[in-house]
This record gives C-alpha cells, structure tokens and sequence, in this order.
C-alpha cells in the first residue's frame, strides 16, 4: 500500500529531481507538447497546473513566481499572454497525458504531455523541394526554342 508516500522521487535526489521537473514544465510551456516517460509525466502535472493557475491571475507576483520557476523569459511571457487567456474559462485539467508505449532501448514506458488546444495548432504547410539534375528551367530552354523557330 502507497499510504504517505506522496510525490515521486524518479531515483534523483532533491536539487536534481527539481532541475528536472523545471527543466520538463519550461519546455511544456514552450513548445506544448513534449514526450517524456510516465512517471515524469505524472511528476510534471501538479508543476504545470500551478505554473497555468499562476499564469491566470496575472498579478505582478504571480508572474515573479513563475519567473522564479520557469527557466527562460520566453517561457513567462508565453504563460501570461496566451495560455492564460486559453484557460480562463477553466478551473484545472490543463494537462492530457497519452502513454505511447515502451521506448526501444530500454523498455521505458513513453508518454505525451500536451496542453489542452494546442492539438488545435495546424502544422505550416511544407515546402517542395526541387529536383536536383540535368534538367533546364522552363527560362533557360526558351530562348534555344525560339531561336530555332525563327531559322
């Protein structure tokens, strides 16, 4: 039984174990969406909804907190101008875990951490890439066609 073993300690010690879940809720409120394995996962929630709960009361000490915690400027800025705003409306649950199933090379069990609506996101259409070869550019075989035109 679990009975008063609250947390998880994920084999670090204190200082290392702190790095890493602020290292884990940064790069959450960066990019929104970042795969990790399932305890880190459920380490990081708790961390990433107080951030988001920070970031929703918009007060000059709350944003200090924040910045006290979160690695990058970028990652401050982003929390109180959009995500903020996204979450107004709702009271917790920002967060959707998704297993993936276990990582190749040591079996470990992989999850998906994404806030909630950054699913909404399209991706920017990609760019074609040119043909590499012998082949001349529509400009380039003009003018030889309209010179044997006019002979």
């Amino acid at each position: 039984m679990r009975h008063r073993r609250a947390g998880w300690k994920l084999g670090r010690n204190t200082s290392h174990r702190r790095a890493l879940l602020r290292n884990l809720v940064t790069s959450l409120m960066e990019h929104e969406r970042i795969t990790t394995t399932v305890p880190k996962a459920k380490a990081l929630r708790p961390w990433a909804e107080k951030m988001i709960t920070l970031g929703k009361a918009e007060t000059l000490h709350a944003r200090r907190q924040a910045a006290a915690f979160l690695l990058t400027p970028v990652a401050v800025k982003k929390l109180f101008d959009t995500l903020s705003a996204r979450f107004a409306s709702r009271s917790g649950g920002y967060l959707r875990i998704t297993r993936l199933g276990p990582r190749s090379g040591d079996g470990a069990e992989m999850a998906k951490v994404e806030l909630i609506g950054s699913e909404l996101k399209e991706k920017a259409p990609a760019k074609e890439k040119k043909k590499r070869g012998k082949e001349q550019p529509a400009d380039a075989a003009a003018p030889a066609e309209k010179e044997k035109a006019e002979k």
